[in-house]
């Protein structure tokens, strides 16, 4: 293999001085091999560093939309003409809010667009760069920009970065069905492979993982079986899946029953409107790692229509443990009153045994875990009291259960890929479940929150601050995706795990500590016999000790780790360019790099020590003023020949 590209699913950004960059460029190629290529059993590669390139397919909302008609928006100057903004248009969307959600908004059932108007996503880097262009809004909607100037600081070519948006509206089968979206993610892997010449490296962010979930079981219907593994060894080296809802996030049953603006300038009701006509509005739902659909790809091959019902079933487990196996249930509803039977098919114990001592006419609450949203049943419970429901279950059924190629509300296996990274926050204050009763307030507004379940560092807790009862698990999730869901992919580890917990910061590996050869059961979270400064970040590496011959699995736990933040973040940047450093070097010493120090790296990681009066890490940096420099610690910079840091980490 001859280099490799990077197929990024998210962004990730950290600026790095061109100085450093252009000595660190000198030794890769030094330690490249010629453009040769060069494989070994256990699917590493080494290489010209300069031949690695980025395939970056974003997340849920990280795509700019742009309009395909013409719009005429009444009492408005601002109209809506072909190429125009509307995802995102903050300007457009204060103004002519109606109009905006002509352009936003799909039909719930068939998921065509308004009949006045037609959006489509861009093409290109600049439809991930920043959402809404402009002096004030660029920066507070920046996306993939300071990541895109990252790798050209790097010396990436320009055909190495190749964006891959798409229309995060749909429904994967929709995005299949309109735009070939599958069949041109396939062809750019195969066009990056024959350019570049080398296989591809995956970073997947949030809903992008789902997207790529989705690709693999779409990629087995599309290439012979016997030629599917071979295919994924030749085109994707090594997956990076950030921030990965591998069991669903709670976040979207709030959007779905009262809505979730992200920060816009427009109401929840006018938020749970467009979201709602998205058939991607269900694609994270929270659903049990218990229950499962039919293996949809045997089917094919199987006599029968491919249209036919693929059975969803759980096992004993679902019904002997409390809550899904999630910390609690996730939604407890109140409505007006018991109507029997028929208002909740399927479910009539439920009803009875949470109304119990109420009376005809009174407020009754029901509980439903994630298997009662993933299944249908808690729509099925509120479908005389919302009018959302009916076109929720019609998706539910069509888009996702009876999807032909994959159920996405199914628990994740570990891809069939030679080397997997899982990454993803912690330990931020995180929403597990909800409290819903009627608001008095017509559709859409017809549903308030009452109360928040909240996990946050192994305890559940309301929005008073009470303490709940539960299973909270050891850490809290990041601050979107819950613990529970974000950790699935411990399961992906082998039977034997080495643990280290290292400081987030550079460090001269004083604080670092290491638990070799422990013992993983599947389904059972790793907990390390480590401890914790109160006054320090760290990163836990979960790696495996003994793993499936030629593959690797690694997880990645980042203390107060952001969801939405954690592709910004400097930190995951230099472990994953570290981890790319040792993966292609020929003389690496381990499976994975070392964790044993970190020292600075760019510019930006070296500052003033006002205790000792010069630099900090002096062996690495030093004091040297530049013009328009305004602090002591602008004026400390990493030394010409700091870039022989790197061969501690081989």
């Amino acid at each position: 293999m001859r280099g490799g590209q990077v197929v990024v699913v998210v962004g990730l950004n950290v600026p790095i001085k061109t100085p450093s960059i252009i000595f660190l460029l000198l030794l890769l190629l030094a330690t490249g091999n010629g453009g040769g290529h060069a494989a070994s059993a256990s699917g590493d590669f080494t290489g010209d560093y300069s031949k690695l390139s980025g395939i970056i397919i974003p997340g849920f909302a990280s795509t700019q939309l742009r309009a395909w008609s013409i719009l005429d928006c009444p009492y408005s100057p601002l109209d809506f003409n072909p190429l125009d903004l509307v995802w995102l248009d903050t300007t457009k969307l204060l103004s002519t809010v109606n109009c905006w959600l002509k352009c936003m908004s799909l039909d719930p059932y068939n998921q065509t667009d308004h009949p006045e108007c037609k959006s489509r996503p861009d093409s290109g880097l600049s439809a991930i760069t920043e959402l809404d262009p402009g002096y004030i809004t660029g920066p507070l909607s920046s996306v993939w920009k300071e990541w895109v100037k990252w790798c050209i600081e790097f010396g990436i070519e320009a055909n190495a970065i190749i964006a891959v948006p798409y229309d995060w509206r749909l429904s994967p089968s929709k995005l299949e069905e309109r735009d070939l979206y599958f069949h041109k993610l396939k062809l750019t892997f195969e066009t990056a492979l024959k350019l570049r010449g080398g296989p591809s490296v995956v970073f997947a962010h949030s809903l992008g993982n789902n997207v790529f979930r989705y690709f693999l079981e779409w990629l087995k219907l599309e290439i012979a079986p016997k030629q599917y593994i071979q295919w994924l060894d030749d085109h994707i080296h090594a997956y990076f899946a950030v921030g990965a809802p591998l069991l669903g996030a709670i976040e979207t049953v709030k959007a779905t029953l009262s809505g979730l603006t992200f920060g816009l300038p427009i109401s929840e009701g006018t938020a749970r409107l467009m979201f709602n006509s998205f058939g991607s509005s269900l694609w994270m739902m929270p659903f049990s790692k218990y229950c499962r659909t039919d293996n949809a790809y045997w089917k094919h091959f199987s006599i029968g229509s491919k249209k036919g019902h693929l059975a969803y079933h759980c096992d004993e487990h679902e019904f002997q443990s409390n809550f899904s196996g999630w910390p609690t249930n996730i939604v407890n509803i109140e409505i007006p009153s018991v109507r029997g039977d028929d208002a909740y098919p399927s479910f009539v114990d439920i009803a009875q045994a949470n109304s119990s001592g109420m009376e005809c006419g009174f407020p009754t609450q029901l509980s439903f875990s994630a298997r009662e949203i993933s299944d249908g049943t808690f729509f099925k419970a509120i479908e005389d009291y919302d009018p959302d429901s009916q076109r929720l279950l019609y998706q539910m059924q069509k888009s996702y259960h009876g999807d032909p190629v994959l159920n996405p509300l199914t628990p994740w296996e570990r891809p069939p890929l030679k080397n997997i990274f899982c990454i993803y926050g912690i330990d931020m204050k995180t929403e597990v479940g909800y409290y819903f009763a009627p608001s008095g307030k017509p559709y859409p507004d017809n549903w308030i929150i009452t109360d928040v379940i909240y996990e946050s560092e192994g305890s559940l807790y309301s929005r008073s601050g009470n303490l709940v009862e539960g299973n909270p698990g050891a850490a809290s999730g990041d601050e979107t995706v819950p613990y529970h869901s974000l950790s699935w992919c411990k399961n992906w580890l082998g039977p034997k795990v080495n643990i280290t917990r290292a400081p987030q910061s550079e460090h001269d590996g004083s604080d670092v500590q290491v638990e070799l050869h422990v013992e993983h059961h599947h389904e059972a979270d790793i907990l390390p016999n480590m401890t914790r400064s109160p006054r320090e970040k760290y990163i836990t590496y979960y790696e495996d000790s003994e793993s499936i011959p030629g593959k690797r699995t690694a997880v990645w736990e980042l203390d107060k780790a952001n969801h939405r933040n954690i592709v910004r973040s400097p930190v995951l940047m230099r472990e994953l360019w570290l981890e790319m450093w040792h993966d292609i070097h020929p003389d690496k010493k381990s499976n994975f790099v070392t964790k044993g120090k970190r020292g600075p790296l760019r510019d930006e990681d070296c500052y003033w020590d006002y205790g000792k009066a010069r630099c900090a890490w002096p062996e690495h940096c030093e004091y040297r003023y530049v013009f328009g420099d305004v602090h002591l610690g602008q004026s400390c910079r990493l030394r010409n020949s700091s870039a022989d840091l790197l061969l501690h980490y081989i």
